[in-house]
């Protein structure tokens, strides 16, 4: 990677070098026809992605001074196992039918139970074999981590961030499911839900994970760095990723329109509408929020709930105040220009993306 790589396409290159690289390895474990679909399933499902966490794993070492080291790709392309193994589980919990504009992993197997015709619940069996997956990607996750090629040294010194970045991960998830059992949310809560399903384990992990590596210690302008501007990109990240879920374009997302309103997603800019909303539009959102048959008509008239009490322009003032602050904490952090220059199109990127 050179110092043209800040766009997201060159770090694709070499992450999807990377990825394939390790799943060749494990071919010779799937000779099994029975087991080959797994591999099959795994390939698929990694073949799409914007590879946004390679990247900030990546920029956060160039940051900290690290050169060219053929082992780095392989420490950043592991994220993206174990991104995809949280999106497989997140698809289950959500029984969401589509990811990436094809079939979620458990329909995917749903489908070849019943087209096969085997005894028992096609659903169980998809979710089962999905569940599964998701797992086999996240031991893999681990396995190209410590197999990157990177010093032992270094791996050793970051492994303990690593560690506890799984743990917030699973943290998020269940505080996401517990937000959409409870039913209500405040602004608090739904915030603190963005943060740890998403923002800091696509944001400000994976640059700590970078930094630390390169600096093979965890100074305190790094901790700086993380939180002032890892986190705040990472906030501002899962807002974006709020927004698409209910205004997206499926053709560009890949997802069908509204899915988030269908799951009952209770997310900041849903809690920004009730903060603000009438009696009126209250009763819309509780009426038709997490409605699994929701369609075109009532995904309209909560998008218009939205927009009408102000949640819309709400999230999308505070994407920008996030992302202002954290390309202030950047101008002042003690690293390499290039990297400054790629971290700060990386956040615009992972801020105003369409997809």
């Amino acid at each position: 990677m050179t110092a043209s790589a800040a766009s997201l396409d060159s770090i694709r290159t070499e992450v999807d070098l990377a990825l394939r690289e390790f799943l060749d390895r494990q071919r010779p474990h799937f000779s099994d026809p029975h087991l080959a679909v797994l591999l099959s399933a795994a390939e698929d499902f990694l073949a799409g992605g914007k590879r946004l966490r390679p990247a900030f794993c990546y920029w956060g070492w160039r940051a900290a001074g690290g050169g060219d080291e053929p082992g780095l790709r392989f420490a950043a392309a592991s994220l993206e196992l174990l991104q995809a193994s949280a999106l497989i589980h997140d698809d289950v919990m959500d029984a969401s039918d589509v990811r990436r504009g094809m079939p979620s992993a458990h329909r995917r197997f749903e489908r070849i139970h019943a087209e096969a015709g085997w005894l028992g619940s096609a659903r169980q069996f998809g979710e089962g074999s999905a569940v599964l997956l998701g797992n086999l990607l996240l031991v893999w996750s681990g396995e190209m981590w410590r197999n990157s090629g990177l010093a032992p040294e270094a791996i050793a010194v970051a492994q303990p961030m690593h560690d506890y970045m799984l743990t917030e991960l699973m943290c998020g998830q269940y505080l996401d499911l517990l937000e959409q059992a409870q039913g209500e949310s405040t602004f608090d809560s739904a915030l603190r839900v963005a943060l740890y399903k998403s923002g800091k384990y696509s944001v400000e992990q994976p640059l700590r994970l970078g930094l630390v590596l390169a600096a093979q210690a965890n100074h305190a302008w790094i901790d700086r760095l993380c939180v002032q501007y890892g986190q705040q990109v990472g906030i501002a990240f899962q807002l974006r990723d709020d927004i698409l879920g209910v205004f997206g374009d499926p053709a560009e997302t890949g997802k069908p329109a509204g899915d988030d309103l269908r799951e009952g997603k209770r997310t900041v800019l849903i809690a920004r509408a009730l903060a603000s909303a009438t009696p009126a539009q209250t009763a819309v959102v509780r009426d038709l929020l997490g409605d699994p048959e929701l369609d075109a008509d009532g995904v309209g008239r909560l998008r218009a709930v939205i927009e009408e009490t102000g949640a819309l322009a709400a999230c999308e003032g505070m994407i920008k105040r996030y992302l202002d602050d954290a390309l202030h904490a950047l101008g002042q952090a003690p690293i390499e220009e290039e990297a400054r220059t790629a971290l700060a199109a990386l956040a615009v990127a992972a801020t105003s993306r369409r997809t």
